[in-house]
């Protein structure tokens, strides 16, 4: 709908002051939802009615209260991985429409409404009525398989089976690559297997799991492996088993501190890294196209990964679960 206005959306009457419900940080692991005003978009701006979001692990450290962190936080901050419908558009927006259901990068989404730029918003088709799409993380696996370079024939190892682990395997494997899934949970190596691993090594010792790569690939190691763990020990796993002049692709999420690297393997080897983390919201929103396409043509399907949802006002619980990882658990979301 073009030139409509921000205050003219399907949710009330022009210029009607509405109030909405958000999640705010109060402390750390500590949630309260507040009561505040309904945000309204400005020209070239979206507000959607959020159907749900994604609990990412980026929140962990703030939910941990670092020095650094500021309490309480905004009204919906840390969430970015929200989907619903547009509920009200700013000037100059021309190719959305209110009521289309849509997922979208912004950045308040632990809440009822959200503001989101119109071009960082992605509609989805009929075809996926019916599914939860956080969008967000969806298109940031779409990227990293991208930029992993990987072909037909190499053998790829995939670094922890979280959600991010699981649908890289799918994607992986779907490109006729031979993926050796590692990870720490034997729930997570089942995942793994569902999702077209030819192999799965339990990521319990380092030298028997270099052992065990050897032996799979008579000693070539691995043309590409991708570290989606987050942590040293799984950085440092990757380098070894990466062959010579492979690629070691960064996909975890590193957020607890400063970390080493065996320089003079990654020299020895001729490794090419990849930190695979976009920083452009453009090309985010690029792979969310991507997955929107890659999903709704049944190219993969990741509602088996969203294992757990939860009402806003158990925010924290979703919160606890995403770090403490039991058993069955692979992905969180948030309904209003």
């Amino acid at each position: 709908m073009a030139n409509a206005i921000g205050t003219h959306g399907a949710a009330g009457a022009p210029g009607t002051a509405q109030s909405m419900r958000a999640a705010a940080l109060a402390g750390p692991g500590r949630v309260r939802i507040e009561e505040v005003a309904r945000p309204e978009p400005g020209p070239g701006q979206v507000r959607l009615r959020l159907e749900g979001c994604g609990v990412c692990a980026s929140n962990l450290t703030p939910w941990a209260g670092p020095d650094w962190m500021r309490f309480p936080t905004e009204p919906g901050a840390l969430g970015h991985e929200g989907w619903g419908f547009v509920d009200a558009v700013g000037e100059d927006v021309e190719d959305l429409a209110l009521g289309q259901r849509v997922a979208a990068l912004s950045y308040k989404a632990y809440a009822e409404y959200d503001i989101a730029e119109a071009w960082a918003v992605v509609p989805l088709p009929e075809t996926l009525a019916d599914e939860p799409f956080p969008g967000e993380p969806l298109g940031c696996a779409m990227n990293i398989f991208r930029r992993s370079g990987i072909e037909a024939g190499q053998t790829v190892a995939i670094i922890g089976v979280g959600f991010l682990g699981a649908i890289l395997t799918r994607l992986a494997a779907d490109a006729g690559a031979r993926v050796i899934a590692i990870s720490r949970r034997p729930f997570s190596l089942e995942v793994a297997r569902a999702f077209g691993a030819a192999e799965t090594i339990p990521m319990h010792d380092h030298h028997a799991i270099i052992g065990s790569v050897k032996e799979l690939t008579s000693g070539d190691l691995c043309e590409r492996v991708i570290e989606a763990a987050g942590k040293q020990w799984p950085l440092d796993l990757a380098a070894e088993l990466t062959r010579e002049r492979g690629r070691l692709v960064v996909a975890g999420y590193h957020q607890d501190g400063p970390r080493q690297v065996n320089m003079q393997l990654w020299n020895w080897r001729g490794l090419d890294v990849i930190n695979a983390h976009e920083r452009d919201p453009k090309v985010y929103v690029d792979g969310m196209r991507a997955a929107v396409e890659a999903v709704a043509s049944g190219r993969f399907d990741p509602t088996p990964l969203y294992t757990h949802v939860f009402p806003l006002e158990r925010l924290g619980d979703a919160l606890d679960m995403t770090r403490d990882r039991p058993d069955g658990f692979l992905k969180a979301l948030v309904t209003p």
